[in-house]
């Protein structure tokens, strides 16, 4: 494993370790989750690594092993110790990094793979969402053995799921059935249903400072943005992607600001308010690039991962300039 910082990129690499996913600390300024997977994530093992940065790069504060690749990660929302972790072989992981055991639980009720996991931001609620393969959501309390509920209505795999950060109990999924859906836990069933693109639609996000507006990356290479209040139109679209939309995050900082991962190995960063959105377009994966955040305490930082065993913290141009 090897790091190195040149022009201002710290960078890791995790020899025969595909990242698929990569997510900030809430808690620790620097230390990042990524989820990994051997051989694309098609057979072998998976490692969850936790990483902190210093002057010279980046370093593995802790790394964990499971028998199958691992495909997102959520840290806990009250302990900043805490991790859960998601995987090939249906299960869940909850991963504690102040010892360097195995996982404290594992939850195994999905029947195959399990491609997305979020834990809630909202205070009062300890609750983790997973959406898998098996074309089931479930929802979790960590603290329980077993899943709370299991919500069905969509007809493909489910790519992600993600809490609204406003609203209790809410939760978006997007699926390979080329729609968005909109949930609530206290009636377990789906509020909206958005028919957001004509193909696979791999991410979506809720916007952090208008509860209802979310944006969707699909394989078409679109990027759509949809206010729930009337979702028959998308409000806004980003073209640009040349590949498949793998992940897309909005701006903790800045309230029109979003950023994307692709097959076409570039992150771009757009502001759907501009006339001429893109903002700009990184391109320093040599491979498909899954995983994507950022930082909820710099404004201007940014983590990524890709197939190309290396993992990546950096300040692009166009967030360190005034907006």
């Amino acid at each position: 494993m090897s790091a190195a910082l040149g022009g201002g990129v710290r960078t890791l690499r995790v020899p025969g370790r595909h990242g698929y996913a990569a997510e900030f600390s809430p808690y620790l300024p620097g230390r990042l989750a990524c989820a990994a997977a051997q051989h694309y994530g098609i057979a072998g093992c998976g490692t969850l690594l936790i990483l902190d940065q210093n002057e010279s790069g980046l370093r593995i504060f802790r790394s964990f092993d499971w028998n199958d690749g691992l495909f997102d990660v959520t840290w806990s929302e009250n302990n900043e110790h805490v991790l859960v972790t998601c995987s090939g072989d249906g299960s869940l992981q909850l991963w504690d990094t102040a010892g360097a055991a195995g996982p404290l639980q594992v939850y195994r009720e999905h029947t195959q793979e399990v491609y997305s996991v979020d834990w809630s931001q909202t205070r009062g609620e300890q609750l983790v969402v997973s959406g898998s393969w098996d074309q089931t959501v479930k929802l979790w309390d960590p603290t329980v053995g077993r899943s709370l509920c299991t919500f069905r209505g969509h007809e493909s795999v489910i790519y992600s799921t993600i809490w609204s950060p406003h609203i209790p109990g809410c939760f978006a999924s997007a699926s390979g059935d080329q729609t968005l859906r909109i949930w609530d836990v206290k009636t377990t069933g789906v509020r909206i249903v958005v028919p957001a693109h004509q193909a696979e639609i791999l991410s979506c996000d809720w916007c952090k400072y208008n509860e209802n507006l979310l944006v969707t990356g699909a394989v078409d290479c679109s990027l759509r943005g949809w206010d729930l209040r009337n979702v028959r139109q998308p409000v806004f679209e980003l073209l640009g992607h040349t590949y498949a939309i793998r992940r897309v995050k909005f701006s903790p900082f800045h309230a029109s600001v979003l950023a994307s991962c692709s097959y076409d190995f570039t992150v771009r960063f757009w502001n759907f308010s501009k006339p001429n959105p893109l903002l700009e377009t990184v391109e320093h994966h040599t491979e498909f690039t899954c995983g994507l955040d950022l930082s909820l305490q710099s404004p201007t930082q940014v983590a990524d991962c890709a197939w190309d065993e290396t993992i990546k913290i950096y300040d692009p141009v166009c967030l360190t300039m005034p907006a």
